[in-house]
């Protein structure tokens, strides 16, 4: 008799650890639920069959208050869990005015298991990305259609023409549209690429040390012959033992799309300085037009792109629209900024700043 009661004593206290040992797993489990909910880029909100919260991750939890957004979001979310508990799921819009403006999507749907999971997203950023990418691409198209349309028209036109003065003439004219053409093309790639340079690691572009001089020089040289085109001429005072940590190629880029925008804005017979300063652990490079400057209106959208202040004169000189957007780029793939300075009628400063190359 003691022998068995003993086995019976042994075989519960074995029940009990197996039961103990399966509660820790559970509880263990529910807590690796709990983190990865909370490690969520959602705001989520779980309910049981009866409609009482059983979970809600930090995201939601910040829905809850008396602000205006706290009500309109818990409303959505109150009303998209009755409707699921009747249909299986359902999704609402959430329009929030801000100040920021944004675009909430709630999703509700009933569990396999019994009770109803909700879901908030903010598509702000995604909404925004794609009325970038459809405002590009519009923009694209745009640019694109008036050299190609000049091309077919010159093409027509020279199709039946015998007069050799006016064959030459229109021959010009081709070879101009076909250049500004291929000035688009070529900045719209050099864009992507520093775009994507820039998406590919958080410091932006690979580093090496670059001196300035030499990039200036090479820009110079890069801008020369349209600057001769209008008797603009170069000033460079830059220090050769100047240096910065980036890469040559985005750096080029940026210094000769400085010079460019200088000469397609400068009066004929001007210089262009270009002044490369130490400040502190900054390099700027200063370049400087004595053009029409720019109006103050205009100042804070000049870095768009095809942003032009005067759209005229820019297709004369072949510009494209892309310059300062590749730039402003260059500039925050480096850690570094641009700046610009300017009066009307009396020219204008623009400051690519980057971290001065290390000792290393």
């Amino acid at each position: 008799m003691r022998a068995r009661t003993r086995e019976r004593l042994e075989e519960c206290e074995r029940t009990a650890a197996d039961a103990a040992q399966r509660a820790a797993r559970a509880e263990a489990t529910v807590d690796r639920l709990r983190e990865a909910l909370e490690e969520l880029p959602l705001a989520v909100v779980v309910v049981d069959e009866s409609g009482d919260e059983v979970a809600r991750n930090h995201r939601a939890s910040a829905f809850v208050g008396e602000r205006p957004v706290d009500v309109l979001v818990a409303d959505a979310v109150r009303k998209a869990i009755a409707a699921a508990a009747v249909g299986g799921r359902e999704e609402r819009a959430v329009e929030l005015q801000g100040p920021p403006v944004r675009a909430l999507r709630v999703v509700a749907e009933r569990l396999p298991g019994g009770g109803i999971v909700a879901v908030v997203e903010d598509e702000s950023e995604r909404r925004r990305l794609d009325a970038v990418r459809r405002d590009f691409v519009a923009n694209v198209s745009h640019e694109l259609r008036t050299p190609v349309g000049a091309l077919s028209l010159l093409a027509e036109t020279m199709a039946v023409e015998d007069d050799a003065t006016v064959l030459k003439r229109l021959a010009a004219r081709v070879s101009a549209e076909a250049e500004r053409a291929a000035a688009l093309v070529a900045d719209l790639l050099d864009l992507s690429r520093i775009e994507a340079e820039g998406d590919a690691e958080a410091g932006g572009a690979p580093r090496e040390r670059v001196t300035v001089v030499d990039v200036v020089d090479a820009a110079v040289e890069r801008t020369q012959a349209v600057a001769e085109r209008s008797g603009i001429t170069f000033a460079v005072n830059a220090d050769p033992a100047v240096s910065v940590a980036g890469d040559r190629e985005q750096l080029l880029s940026a210094v000769a799309n400085l010079l460019h925008n200088a000469v397609s804005y400068s009066d004929e017979g001007t210089t262009v300085s270009i002044d490369v300063a130490v400040q502190g652990a900054m390099v700027d490079i200063a370049v400087r037009d004595h053009g029409i400057g720019i109006p103050a209106k205009d100042l804070e959208r000049i870095f768009e792109r095809f942003y032009r202040v005067d759209r005229a004169r820019d297709r004369r000189t072949g510009g494209t629209g892309l310059g300062l957007s590749i730039v402003r780029h260059v500039a925050t793939n480096h850690g570094g900024e641009v700046l610009v300075e300017s009066r009307e009628g009396e020219g204008s400063t623009f400051t690519l700043r980057l971290p001065m190359a290390g000792n290393g």
